[in-house]
C-alpha cells in the first residue's frame, strides 16, 4: 500500500472500500469554501451535509467556542446542568411552534430519531398501552441507527439490505390526493391500537432523493394523527433552521408535532449537536412515583457545553442577520440558475424551495466520478442516487452560486449523454 495512501487506515462513508477514490484533504474553511492540502479552493455547494448555514469560521460562533472551551468545554449532564444548556433549551422552547417545551439534548440526528421513537413507545406503555408500532413514507429517511433504519423506506433507501432483520413498521404514501388521503386514514384507523407514532420530514425528504411535498400534505398528516389519537413526530434536523424558507419547515403547515427532532444546523455546522423537542402531554406520562416510568436515556455527551454554546451564538446569527431573506434570495437564484437544465436531455425536473435546489435525473450513472468532475472544476457538489443537489450556506455569495448554478447546467448534458 502506497505510503501516502489517505485509506490506509480510515473507513470513509457510504463507500464501497474495494472500489474508493483517494478523498479530498481538507486543511482550512472560510465563508463557502474549503481549501485543500493541494492549494486548490473548493466552493462547497453542500454546507458540508447542509449544516454550516452561516458559513464556514463565523465570527460570532469562534468567539463563543473561543470563550465556552477556556472556562468548561464539557461536564457530564447526569445530575449537573449549566448555563449553555439552560439558555439554549429555553430559546429552542421559545423559537418552535405551539407548546413544545421540553428538551431532550443529545449528540447528533439519528440518536433524536431514536429518542423520539423511545419516548413514543414509552409515552404509550406508561400509560397502560402497548403500542409500539411507527408510521413512516415512501421515500422517507431518519438515520442510519438500527431503529432508525426500521423506518427509513425498506425498499428505496440506502438500508434496503437490513429490511428483512429490522423491527416491521408500517410504510404509507404520502397524502397527497383524495386517494392516498382516504389509504392513509384507514390505516390510521385500523391501526390505531398498534401505533406509538407517525414519523415525517416536513416539506422535504432529504437523503430519500430530496423529494418535495405541500405544506397541505403535512396538515394532513397532522390532522390524522389527531384525530386518530397518534403522536406525530417531525424530523426537522435537515430542514430546520431555515433551511425550507422559515425557521423551522412545520410553520409553513401551521402545525405544532408531539415531537420535534433538530439536529445539523443547530449548531451552525460547528460541532455535533440535537435535540429531540417534546410537548407538556409527552413529558407529564413520564412524571411517576415509580422510577420505571422515567425515561432511561443520556448520551455521555448530552448538552455539552461546547456544542451549546456554539447552537446559542447560532441562534443569536438568526435574530441579528437576515438569514430567512437571504434564503428567500437564494431560492430566486437556484430557480432562475437551474432552469436551463430543464432543457437537457435526461432531466425530469428541476424543483428549489428555501436554500435547496435539485435537479432530478432519469439516471445519474457513477455518483462518484460526477463529484470528481465537480471538484476539478473547484466545486464541492455531492450528487447521489439520480439527482444533482444544491444546499449552499445561507451567506454565500451570489458569484459563488452562479458558479455553482453555472457549472451544473454545462456539466450535466455531457454526463447525460455518455453510453
Amino acid at each position: 500500500m502506497p505510503a501516502n495512501d489517505l485509506l490506509e487506515h480510515l473507513w470513509l462513508p457510504y463507500t464501497q472500500m474495494k472500489r474508493a477514490r483517494q478523498p479530498l484533504q481538507a486543511v482550512s474553511t472560510e465563508g463557502s469554501l474549503i481549501r485543500l492540502k493541494d492549494g486548490r479552493e473548493l466552493i462547497d455547494g453542500i454546507a458540508s451535509w447542509w449544516t454550516a448555514c452561516h458559513g464556514y469560521n463565523h465570527p460570532h460562533i469562534l468567539n463563543a467556542l473561543h470563550a465556552q472551551i477556556a472556562t468548561m468545554p464539557h461536564v457530564m449532564f447526569g445530575g449537573l446542568v449549566h448555563e449553555p444548556a439552560l439558555k439554549l433549551a429555553a430559546r429552542l422552547a421559545q423559537k418552535t411552534s405551539g407548546d413544545l417545551s421540553k428538551v431532550f439534548f443529545v449528540d447528533s440526528g439519528s440518536v433524536a430519531v431514536e429518542v423520539a421513537m423511545k419516548m413514543a413507545v414509552q409515552y404509550w406503555l406508561n400509560r397502560g398501552r402497548n403500542r409500539t408500532k411507527m408510521v413512516s413514507f415512501r421515500h422517507g429517511y431518519h438515520g442510519d441507527t438500527m431503529a432508525c433504519m426500521s423506518v427509513c423506506d425498506p425498499d428505496e433507501s440506502m438500508h434496503s439490505l437490513f429490511k428483512h432483520y429490522l423491527p416491521k413498521q408500517f410504510l404509507a404514501e404520502l397524502p397527497v390526493d383524495e386517494a392516498s388521503e382516504q389509504a392513509f386514514d384507514a390505516l390510521l384507523a385500523r391501526e390505531k391500537e398498534n401505533i406509538a407514532a407517525v414519523l415525517i420530514e416536513p416539506l422535504v425528504q432529504g437523503a430519500g432523493g430530496m423529494k418535495f411535498f405541500t405544506p397541505e400534505t403535512l396538515r394532513r398528516v397532522a390532522e390524522a394523527c389527531l384525530r386518530h389519537d397518534v403522536l406525530l413526530i417531525a424530523d426537522e434536523i435537515f430542514v430546520g433552521f431555515g433551511r425550507t424558507g422559515t425557521l423551522f419547515a412545520c410553520e409553513q403547515a401551521g402545525i405544532t408535532p408531539d415531537i420535534l427532532c433538530l439536529g445539523k444546523g443547530l449548531t451552525g455546522g460547528a460541532l455535533s449537536l440535537a435535540a429531540t423537542v417534546a410537548r407538556p402531554h409527552v413529558f407529564e406520562a413520564f412524571l411517576a412515583d415509580d422510577p420505571a416510568k422515567a425515561l432511561m436515556h443520556g448520551p455521555t455527551f448530552m448538552a455539552n457545553p461546547l456544542a451549546c454554546a456554539a447552537a446559542n451564538a447560532s441562534l443569536d446569527l438568526f435574530e441579528s442577520e437576515p438569514r430567512l431573506k437571504q434564503v428567500a434570495r437564494i431560492e430566486a437564484l437556484l430557480r432562475e440558475g437551474l432552469a436551463p437544465c430543464v432543457k437537457i436531455p435526461g432531466v425530469l425536473e428541476v424543483r428549489v424551495k428555501g436554500a435547496i435546489g435539485v435537479v432530478q435525473c432519469a439516471t445519474l450513472g457513477d455518483a462518484a466520478a460526477l463529484r470528481a468532475n465537480f471538484a476539478e472544476q473547484g466545486l464541492w457538489i455531492r450528487p447521489f442516487g439520480d439527482i444533482v443537489y444544491l444546499t449552499p450556506a445561507f451567506t454565500i455569495r451570489e458569484d459563488q452560486l452562479a458558479a455553482l448554478t453555472s457549472a451544473i447546467c454545462a456539466t450535466l448534458p455531457s454526463w447525460l449523454s455518455r453510453p
